[in-house]
């Protein structure tokens, strides 16, 4: 089984920055390969929406409100992707789930983490 697992949420002022961690692991350290890796999130009373993704190659795409404020990274040594946030607004709130179109045992999945918050004061 391919787990997601994410870090890095908490609580920042308006203006502030975070970095969002997620690292890919299988169990019994069997072999995968990460196509794509790629960060949503679901605001309060709001559907999950797409924030950034990130292919193997390091191609990125960005909706347009994150667009000059974050920054999807991916480590393919560490299988690990990041999300570093800047100039955050309360809008920005929400749980921030990490995903990953992964191969695994011949088949290729979407994964999910677990989600983290992400809590912007104004």
């Amino acid at each position: 089984q391919v787990q997601l697992v994410e870090s890095g949420g908490g609580l920042v002022q308006a203006g502030g920055s975070l970095r969002l961690s997620c690292a890919a692991s299988a169990s019994g350290r069997e072999i995968f390969r990460i196509n794509a890796m790629g960060w949503y999130r679901q605001g309060p009373g709001k559907q999950r929406e797409l924030v950034a993704d990130i292919s193997s190659d390091g191609d990125t795409n960005y909706v347009d409100f994150v667009k000059g404020r974050f920054t999807i990274s991916i480590d393919n040594a560490q299988n690990t992707v990041y999300l570093q946030m800047n100039s955050l607004k309360p809008e920005d709130t929400a749980v921030y789930y990490c995903n990953g179109l992964i191969s695994w045992r011949g088949i290729l999945k979407r994964y999910w983490g677990q989600g983290t918050q992400v809590t912007v004061s104004s």
